[in-house]
């Protein structure tokens, strides 16, 4: 009787220990958070050539240039997020992959600057040209800080309510890059890497004392870049008063804000129809990248629109819902990081085609067209999807999904 008494004493320990403390077993991956990504993925490339194909033709190619070239690049993304999806994610926690994937970025975020090797698009140096192939390291860099702050603070817990062990280093890593993204100037991509590494630094246990220090400080140095760099940053002065009155100046400066919310408003509630948008012919610019919500409010409507702010809403639960049943405090933070990536962007884009925000240039993932960016986005949930497949269970074969049978049965407490 001592005996079983032991036993079931030592179960309940075992079951009270945190997630990240009990064994796991790979098992399948969350259902429901894959298909929503595929939900976005099927919606976002029927959207793009729908929003795409006049643009394509007024360019001397063919209407389904911008779809053909985005359907490969959907197919190469998919293979890296089944790959990614079967290899243990655990292999970005060791300490030569944790810190290259914050080191090669760096590298190249520095080589967009060398001459021959960068390339300058409407006043910004974003992108690496090395032959036909382009890119940008901002992309790589949304990924990489994720890892390599998840990696650092796993291993630095203990220091995290320490502002000087735990918290500064993280903001000096973050610092960097912030000013490797200003000097490009990428201010969509510099907001995002800051509120990934302020949100992965709140998470992984710094107090709210020293995240509103580090606020203040960081708005006053904004504040004051701003107004010294205000001279050679007049690009930004034009996108506010675009925002304040976007139809102040609707021929000029004002005219890409101006034709989105008419794009917008004309969708009303159930939109002109799939493909009969008329803001899309050669009125409102990027409608293949940026400003492909705009078409889509357009021609699919309230209704279509909401369905895809609901479909990003549900994507964020559902992978905040795998990072709370993460095995680790690694997979916990990779997975918050990568998830709030994805929903931080859906929204940033969201609120400029609806001048809610200034326009930052940012795009729609799963929508816009762009090799890189949807490559890498579909291996950022090949990983949350890893991430899923781990399933709990104590020594011997007691799992979380016989837990509840054996609670009932007095099997266990």
């Amino acid at each position: 009787m001592a005996e079983v008494t032991a036993k079931t004493a030592k179960k309940k320990h075992r079951f009270n220990l945190p997630l990240w403390q009990r064994d796991i077993r790979y098992g399948e991956v969350d259902i429901a958070f894959f298909l929503i990504v595929i939900a976005l993925l099927v919606i976002g490339i029927i959207m793009m050539f729908s929003a795409s194909y006049a643009w394509a033709i007024a360019k001397g190619e063919a209407g389904t240039f911008y779809a053909y070239n985005q359907i490969k690049n959907a197919i190469l993304g998919l293979v890296i997020m089944c790959v990614l999806c079967a290899v243990d994610y655990h292999i970005f926690q060791k300490p030569l992959i944790a810190i290259c994937a914050y080191v090669i970025p760096v590298i190249l975020l520095i080589m967009v600057f060398i001459p021959g090797i960068g390339f300058t698009e409407k006043g910004a140096t974003r992108w690496i040209v090395i032959g036909s192939f382009n890119f940008q390291p901002s992309e790589l860099m949304k990924i990489g800080i994720v890892i390599f702050f998840a990696y650092v603070i796993d291993k630095n817990y203990d220091n995290m309510r320490f502002f000087l062990k735990g918290t500064l280093p993280l903001l000096l890593a973050m610092a960097l890059v912030a000013a490797l993204l200003i000097k490009e100037p990428h201010l969509s991509a510099t907001v995002i890497v800051a509120c990934l590494c302020i949100i992965l630094i709140f998470v992984g246990g710094a107090s709210l004392k020293q995240l509103f220090i580090v606020g203040l400080i960081a708005m006053a140095a904004a504040a004051l870049i701003g107004f010294l760099m205000m001279d050679s940053y007049d690009y930004i002065g034009k996108r506010l008063q675009s925002w304040r009155d976007p139809f102040s100046d609707s021929l000029n400066d004002t005219w890409q804000t101006c034709q989105s919310l008419i794009a917008i408003g004309s969708g009303g509630f159930f939109g002109l129809g799939l493909g009969e948008s008329r803001q899309k012919y050669l009125y409102l610019p990027e409608t293949q990248n940026d400003f492909v919500f705009s078409i889509v409010c357009e021609e699919l409507g309230f209704v279509g629109a909401l369905t895809v702010v609901l479909l990003f809403i549900l994507l964020v639960i559902r992978g905040f819902h795998i990072a709370s049943c993460a095995r680790d405090k690694f997979g916990m933070l990779v997975a918050i990081g990568l998830t709030t990536h994805i929903g931080l962007q859906a929204f940033l884009n969201i609120a400029v085609v609806s001048n809610l925000i200034p326009n930052t240039g940012i795009s729609l993932p799963f929508f816009s067209y762009g090799g890189t960016a949807l490559i890498l986005q579909l291996a950022e949930m090949g990983i949350v999807l890893n991430i899923s497949r781990t399933r709990y269970r104590v020594k011997g074969k007691v799992t979380t999904d016989t837990v509840g049978s054996r609670q009932q049965t007095g099997e266990i407490g």
